[in-house]
């Protein structure tokens, strides 16, 4: 591939081509896909989709559950210079709308179970085609990419050229618009297939979902690029993954995932004996599971750090020590500093601000230049809202999260955005989210409650209320009731406080 070509698909074009009757997939029912029936099947939607009048730089919304179409799917919009957006299937119909809008897509991808329900948001956001795409892989478009043109060539892509949309609130509630180019993910991509070792000869066992970086960008990047293979779960489930992992050579996953593995009795150090890798990130590690990990299996766990505005920053290496508790020092080609107020670099092992600068990191919020300009230094670094220190050996740990995202199960909730929903709530003054520790998903969400004079909520009716509005990972797991939430001398709410008081609140 010349490098004045950017596309993302043109680099994994060189595996298609390569090996087109290698398996590239195989599910957990046993259904096998090569790398010729995916690349046929994307460059038929490739087809399908320009053919309707979607053009390069357009936005393709998609919201269906995670199968090898949708695969085939994010593929075709690469191969076409389209601008793949994917979406939850957790997301409410609100949430929908919004998120519709604000990105203006050409086409909207969905399930057919919420074809109705979509389509009215579809064409308020001026998508001129709405599809759908089940689970099983049949649908509306299927049945129009049956027949198109299986010709369809990769479109050169330059450096800058947007290959995806992906949205993640803020501390103001207010969803952005993240946009990746071509040139940031194959930068990533090619990094970790060399962090990590990954050649045609590994499996990945891929049990994440496929709307966020982390098994969208990481996990499926690193296979096509280096003309793997992949076991490719649903969802993660202990027992399907003890079944698969002796055919597997490398897991991804977030820390939920190794904690209920080593909930099981079944999962020994026989099941691992064929993974040479296992990979966590999405969310804090703690050391204890990796202590537990290592103890039961004899792997230490690799952990690393992303986030959707930059893909991955830093990892433990693949050769060397991998220090429980931290995420790794920079891969190739990034930068990270820790700052003080004002902007000052601090030394080794103090802690502050982080910020990362590299080709990794993502070009701007969509549609807010203002914010873009607020996040970014002069100097082109990026203000990530963690903050952290940076030892001695250059390794990087992650101390805390100056945005205050609460990371649940791997997936981020933005306290602010579940805030202004409850504050709507009949009987409810104000109210704190915070994130506790929790055995399982790491931080479950907790909110703080105070009532409106005279009111008396009720726990049960706030939680119900929630459910029409917002995501199920967002809802909290408790609704504590209290007179008033604790200030500092300037009467901002003291979170610190809330999460020191109801630290314990899930631990047995």
């Amino acid at each position: 591939m010349s490098r004045a070509d950017f596309n993302l698909h043109a680099h994994f074009d060189r595996g298609f081509a390569r090996t087109p009757d290698k398996e590239l997939l195989v599910t957990g029912e046993g259904a096998s896909y090569r790398y010729r029936d995916i690349g046929e099947l994307s460059a038929r939607m490739a087809s399908c989709l320009a053919a309707l009048g979607v053009g390069p730089g357009d936005r393709v919304s998609v919201q269906i559950e995670k199968s090898p179409e949708g695969l085939a799917l994010y593929l075709a919009c690469l191969k076409a210079g389209f601008v793949y957006h994917p979406l939850n299937m957790a997301y409410t119909t609100k949430e929908l709308g919004y998120f519709l809008s604000d990105a203006e897509p050409a086409a909207v991808i969905c399930d057919g179970r919420n074809e109705a329900s979509i389509a009215p948001l579809a064409g308020k956001a001026g998508a001129t085609h709405l599809l759908t795409l089940d689970a099983d892989g049949s649908g509306t478009l299927s049945e129009r990419a049956a027949g198109a043109d299986l010709g369809f060539a990769t479109l050169p892509r330059a450096k800058d050229d947007l290959a995806a949309l992906l949205y993640s609130s803020g501390t103001t509630g207010v969803p952005k618009g993240i946009m990746l180019t071509h040139g940031n993910l194959l930068s990533n991509t090619e990094t970790l297939v060399e962090a990590w070792g990954f050649t045609a000869d590994d499996r990945l066992l891929h049990a994440l979902p496929v709307f966020h970086v982390h098994g969208l960008f990481v996990a499926t990047g690193c296979v096509l690029a280096s003309g793997a293979s992949m076991r490719w779960l649903k969802a993660f489930r202990a027992d399907q993954a003890i079944r698969h992992l002796p055919e597997c050579t490398v897991m991804m996953g977030v820390p939920t995932y190794y904690t209920r593995l080593l909930a099981e009795p079944a999962f020994t150090a026989d099941v691992a004996r064929s993974v040479r890798l296992f990979i966590s990130g999405s969310a804090p590690l703690l050391a204890e599971t990796f202590a537990d990990f290592r103890a039961r299996t004899g792997h230490a766990i690799l952990e690393r750090y992303g986030m959707t505005e930059t893909n991955m920053n830093t990892s433990n290496p693949l050769e060397g020590e991998r220090k429980p508790g931290t995420v790794g020092p920079p891969l190739p080609g990034v930068e990270v500093r820790v700052v003080g107020d004002g902007g000052r670099v601090l030394a080794a092992n103090e802690i502050g601000n982080l910020q990362v600068r590299g080709p990794n990191v993502f070009a701007g919020y969509w549609k807010l230049p203002d914010k873009t300009a607020q996040d970014f230094t002069a100097d082109g670094f990026f203000d990530t809202g963690d903050t952290a220190l940076v030892d001695d050996d250059g390794y990087v740990s992650i101390v805390g999260r100056t945005k205050d995202v609460v990371i649940t199960g791997g997936l981020n909730v933005y306290p602010r955005e579940v805030e202004l929903t409850i504050d709507e709530l009949p009987g409810v003054g104000e109210s704190a989210v915070i994130g506790v520790p929790h055995a399982d998903l790491g931080e479950c969400v907790v909110a703080v409650v105070v009532p409106e004079a005279g009111a008396d909520p009720d726990e049960g009716a706030i939680i119900a209320a929630l459910k029409q509005e917002l995501a199920a990972f967002k809802i909290p797991k408790r609704i504590l009731i209290v007179d008033e939430l604790p200030r500092n001398t300037m009467a901002k709410v003291q979170k610190n406080v809330l999460r020191e008081t109801y630290g314990d609140l899930f631990r047995s």
